[in-house]
């Protein structure tokens, strides 16, 4: 069985009302964490910066206004299906990227064959790498403090 799924789409970074740039992201989807998918964004003269979201945000914000905390995800125009708002946040900085709903949808619909949307806590391993994660981060936090 294939454990991943991946996708590379050129969104627009928009800095400003005036000034936007193409950048390449990579979008991934992976059977080891199937509520999440990652999306690389490669920014000029930046290293890759990746985020992790629930796949059913973006599912969700491709049709309709979502997300709470640091991830927003909107249909740019409410009235017609064509691109998507994407707003990471971290403090108070943030970032707005543009990407058309197409490139997306085309991905999530191969996410779904791979691990149909509601059938996530059927993958046997999920659990004990959920474990995983949860001892490895309790950890980390016991060292840091």
């Amino acid at each position: 069985m294939r454990e991943s799924v991946q996708a590379e789409v050129m969104m627009s970074f928009l800095v400003s009302e005036e000034l936007s740039f193409r950048i390449p992201v990579e979008l991934r989807y992976e059977t080891c964490d199937p509520y999440a998918v990652r999306l690389t964004f490669h920014l000029p003269g930046d290293a890759p910066v990746t985020w992790a979201f629930g796949r059913e945000l973006l599912i969700d914000g491709v049709g309709r206004p979502c997300g709470d905390g640091d991830v927003h995800i909107a249909p740019a125009d409410p009235d017609a299906f064509g691109e998507v708002l994407i707003r990471l946040q971290v403090g108070g900085d943030h970032a707005l990227f543009r990407s058309g709903a197409a490139p997306l949808v085309a991905f999530l619909d191969r996410t779904d064959k791979l691990v149909p949307l509601g059938q996530e806590r059927s993958l046997a391993d999920f659990d004990t790498h959920l474990d995983e994660a949860l001892d490895r981060i309790l950890a980390e936090e016991q060292s840091a403090g």
